[in-house]
């Protein structure tokens, strides 16, 4: 907040002890402000400060945070190393079905052996709300087996 009232202080023309004096501070304690040293500065004096740059206080929802796009990630981390890129929904269909699409063994593999847990997780949650419990894990163990995944799959589904 210092660096935003600094800014429209100086666009002003305002030197720092003309803005002080009409927003009713001290110098030193605006210095402070906008040098990011002040701890606490009141609402009443915060708002006169401010509307002395042209500025307001505006009060508003916090945004939502933002949640990973795992089917995303995971099309992405099984295509990194191919010229032909497995596509959302092959794997979505591979996933609920239990069948690897043609020509995307390597792709699942790599998925399969490289993926973060965290991700393979939240892939497994995205998915399993398509379907009955359970059938997602069924078909990525399904999968391993197909593919010849080294990597304990089983592990993943326990946490889902």
């Amino acid at each position: 907040m210092g660096h935003a009232i600094r800014r429209a202080r100086i666009a002003r023309g305002l030197t720092q002890a003309a803005l002080a004096k009409t927003a009713g501070l001290s110098r030193v304690t605006l210095n402070r402000l906008e040098m990011g040293t002040f701890p606490d500065l009141g609402a009443n004096k915060l708002q006169a400060l401010l509307e002395n740059v042209g500025l307001t206080l505006a009060v508003q929802p916090a945004p939502k945070p933002h949640r990973p796009d795992f089917l995303r990630l995971a099309t992405t981390t099984a295509s990194v190393s191919f010229k032909e890129p497995l596509t959302e929904a092959e794997l979505i269909r591979a996933l609920l079905s239990g069948k690897v699409p043609r020509g995307k063994k390597p792709h699942f593999r790599l998925l399969l052996e490289e993926a973060s847990p965290s991700m393979m997780r939240g892939l497994l949650r995205e998915v399993s709300l398509w379907t009955k419990p359970g059938k997602v894990e069924k078909s990525l163990a399904a999968i391993a087996r197909e593919v010849g995944a080294t990597e304990p799959v089983y592990e993943w589904s326990k946490i889902v």
